[in-house]
């Protein structure tokens, strides 16, 4: 073969694979300008935000996943490489793919099930698998919470499909226990009516059901008090912590002891 004829032979060779490079290029491009479309356009619209947020998270997630997987795959098949053959490797390698992977296939399956049946959205505050926070983001394999003090948590979705879970904001309302003591001699219905009064002129306590106050324990120093009022679900923590703090002030301005631990030393001559 002469050197010319082998120098076209090289030189179409380069041409080709630069135009599929080149066209690989560009679907890559593409696939990278659709999933952008698709996040700006279609999940971030007017229309879209009427969608659940939970809904629009987890779509905004699978699309992106969906549509690079079709640009993976048009790449491929650009470049020349051989489609059944590639299947019939994956299919050969299945098994072991599926043992390495069904953590994440776990996942994934735990995934659409939150989404199906919704135990709780976007924005919930929950319990799960010994951490609690408000629900940020549910993605395909893993959910996202937020602490109180703006950690980030990441549960996998099948330990959330599996394990207990407490969804604090399922309901419209809930109820706020709060405990305290009083010294024994102490007036039971005069410490039940200052903590009734206080509870009614609190704007955030709610009337229906109302508050309750019962004599719960008599304890070796002091008598124990529960006090049970009800709250919106928002309004929890806000009731909770005015409850801790204003009944203390409210025993002290009523004249209401408040124990502490003390032993008494009879000593016989």
């Amino acid at each position: 073969m002469e050197w010319k004829e082998l120098w076209r032979m090289i030189s179409e060779a380069c041409v080709s694979l630069a135009g599929k490079l080149a066209l690989a290029l560009a679907v890559l491009l593409v696939g990278r300008l659709i999933v952008s479309l698709i996040k700006k356009r279609f999940l971030n619209t007017k229309k879209a935000e009427k969608l659940d947020p939970t809904f629009r998270s987890y779509m905004r997630t699978a699309a992106r996943v969906t549509v690079e997987a079709i640009v993976i795959a048009a790449i491929v098949g650009i470049l020349g490489v051989p489609i059944a053959s590639i299947i019939a490797v994956i299919s050969a390698a299945g098994a072991a793919i599926a043992l390495a992977l069904q953590g994440s296939l776990s996942n994934l399956a735990g995934g659409l099930m939150l989404i199906f049946f919704r135990p709780f959205r976007v924005g919930n505050y929950i319990e799960a698998d010994g951490h609690q926070g408000t629900v940020t983001e549910i993605g395909i394999f893993y959910t996202t919470l937020r602490t109180f003090d703006n950690k980030q948590v990441f549960l996998p979705n099948s330990k959330l499909i599996s394990a207990s879970l407490v969804n604090y904001s399922a309901e419209k309302t809930r109820r706020v226990d709060v405990s305290c003591s009083v010294a024994y001699g102490s007036d039971v219905e005069t410490v039940q009516k200052a903590i009734l009064d206080y509870a009614a002129s609190h704007p955030l306590i709610l009337q229906t059901p109302p508050p309750a106050v019962r004599m719960t324990e008599m304890g070796e120093s002091s008598i124990d008090f529960t006090v049970r009022v009800w709250a919106e679900t928002k309004n929890y923590w806000d009731v909770k912590f005015d409850l801790t703090e204003n009944i203390y002030a409210l025993f002290r301005r009523e004249g209401i002891e408040i124990p502490f631990p003390q032993m008494d030393v009879h000593i016989k001559q």
